[in-house]
């Protein structure tokens, strides 16, 4: 079995020894940090991180047994294995040295066959401990990874309909705890069925991934939230961001669909990719519910489609984009989103 060198930490104050100690330890490939008092073993344990640290019980300042509880106490998640060296052979003293955090108890003078075989069994333990922790990142990583794919589109990379779900119901929870906004805009690409049949699924998938980017630039802030709700449609979340902060959001998504335009060769409204798209605000009572939010966005969204699509409608708010003026458009900057001052932080 191959094992790593080991960085070894050896407390031991008397000067002989300890020299007698380096050079066993050193022969068998290991790197040696000395120390020869408790204290100065604890300030090099917190510097060097040693792999294994072999322990005089009778040390100068304080004992050995002190110096391992300290250890113990002060690493942490990280185990570090403790190998007391001592004159004292009585049970008690091996009992008191395993009670104080060691792993194991040698007699002075040591065999250099017995502390060679000492080192290999702990080298074997901590070969193990680095296995075990390897899996657990693995799987950690692995976890992320699932929890992302069942929460994340593929295609697009946004959220997708779990997601969605899971998120909006988190946020309906807080924005009644807090008594803020909450607004959800759901948005459909116009006449997507025809972009597809004339230009083929592979355009399409990049018409969608397109349009899934333009809906993540515009969610700037941290806890904005777009996802793929299915098909060509999307839906996007936005606390706290009250009527007017939701309208100005939606007109400057618009800006930026049309700054960033892909050509639709087969719609009936215009030589561009579009967007029809219900809105809904609402600050959430004891009676809003993540499938009462979607039936109200859903509602408006057919009410957009049937009024000609290209455009954001909210029926509560009487919001339609389409009737704003030329004016009204101009008023935000294009191709970006709404400015922090005229949606809620």
């Amino acid at each position: 079995m191959h094992h790593e060198r080991l960085t070894i930490l050896l407390v031991e104050d008397q000067p002989v020894l300890r020299n007698h100690l380096c050079l066993q330890l050193s022969g068998l490939g290991h790197q040696v940090i000395e120390a020869d008092n408790a204290l100065s073993a604890l300030q090099q344990f917190h510097e060097r991180q040693p792999d294994l640290i072999l322990l005089d019980v009778i040390l100068p300042d304080q004992d050995g047994y002190w110096l391992a509880r300290q250890i113990r106490q002060q690493e942490g998640s990280r185990w570090t294995p403790i190998i007391f060296l001592s004159c004292m052979s009585q049970e008690g003293d091996l009992q008191e040295g395993i009670d104080a955090g060691g792993d194991d108890y040698l007699i002075k003078p040591v065999s250099p066959i017995v502390l060679r075989s000492k080192l290999l069994a702990m080298q074997r333990l901590l070969g193990m401990r680095n296995q075990l922790a390897r899996a657990t990142d693995e799987l950690r990583s692995a976890n992320y990874r699932l929890t992302h794919l069942t929460s994340h589109d593929e295609l697009t990379g946004v959220g997708n309909r779990r997601g969605l779900n899971e998120r909006l119901a988190q946020y309906i929870g807080q924005a009644r705890r807090e008594q803020r906004p909450l607004t959800l805009v759901m948005c459909d690409i116009d006449h997507f069925k025809r972009y597809n049949d004339t230009l083929g699924h592979l355009e399409g998938d990049r018409c969608l991934q397109h349009i899934a980017g333009v809906l993540s630039t515009a969610c700037r802030r941290p806890l904005d939230y777009c996802a793929r709700y299915g098909g060509e449609e999307f839906a996007l979340l936005l606390p706290n961001t009250p009527t007017d902060g939701a309208t100005a959001f939606v007109l400057a998504l618009l800006h930026q669909l049309h700054a960033g335009g892909v050509e639709h060769p087969a719609s009936p409204i215009g030589p561009w990719v579009t967007l029809s798209g219900g809105v809904t605000t609402c600050v959430p009572d004891i009676t809003t519910t993540p499938e009462s939010m979607m039936r109200l966005a859903d509602e408006s969204l057919y009410a957009a489609k049937k009024r000609g699509r290209h455009r954001f409608v909210d029926l509560d708010s009487g919001l339609d984009t389409s009737t704003l003026t030329a004016a009204d458009d101009l008023a935000l900057p294009e191709g970006l989103a709404p400015a922090p001052a005229t949606r809620a932080a």
